[in-house]
């Protein structure tokens, strides 16, 4: 893919958020970066500031922490979709979660530099300040609707959430990425789906 075909994939997304014209477009765009990220490479490691933004074209990465030598997956990120280590990107701060590319993947980037300067663009300011916001209330969600899962609900309905919403992550992921995911083990995650499938028959 080249680069003008996935500015025209990124700037059709962005339209949910904001919608520029052509001088504001010509003007974000030159604060844009393009970057390949190896299967297995870090876009944001735990303990290192990451200070960027991306957008992934083609691809799909996982978020996951290190606990007494093992990783927990929390989160994954597919096409269409945003990636960071949002809170040492807004804060300067090293993160604590390791993001990591789980297919050679294709993204758009930009800076905590870019965006101060963009957000300090007459032209620009009004539509960063909201595209800002906007993401910020979107992780939000997700994230809520994340904790909110763990709190009311069982693994198995977990599960069954995947199989209606996340089929994606499902057919693309690894199974133990999977268990990691829905905090359970492996074997854990072969009984439900057996018991899921015994169900249909």
């Amino acid at each position: 893919m080249d680069s003008s075909a996935a500015l025209r994939i990124f700037r059709e997304h962005l339209k949910r958020y904001v919608d520029f014209n052509e001088a504001e477009w010509i003007l974000f765009s030159q604060h844009l970066n393009f970057a390949k990220l190896k299967k297995k490479h870090y876009f944001a490691e735990s303990g290192k500031v990451c200070n960027k933004v991306g957008f992934i074209v083609k691809g799909s990465v996982r978020y996951f922490h290190i606990k007494d030598g093992e990783d927990i997956t929390g989160y994954f990120s597919f096409e269409n979709e945003f990636l960071s280590s949002y809170k040492s990107y807004l804060t300067g701060v090293p993160g604590h979660v390791y993001v990591q590319a789980l297919e050679d993947s294709l993204l758009i980037t930009f800076t905590r530099k870019d965006m101060d300067e963009m957000l300090n663009d007459p032209m620009l300011a009004y539509k960063m300040e909201r595209f800002g916001r906007l993401i910020a209330e979107h992780y939000l969600i997700c994230y809520e609707d994340r904790v909110t899962a763990f709190v009311t609900q069982t693994p198995e309905e977990r599960y069954l959430e995947l199989l209606n919403t996340g089929r994606e992550i499902l057919q693309r992921m690894p199974q133990h990425y999977i268990a990691n995911y829905l905090g359970i083990t492996p074997v854990s995650l072969s009984r439900i789906r057996k018991r899921i499938l015994e169900t249909v028959k």
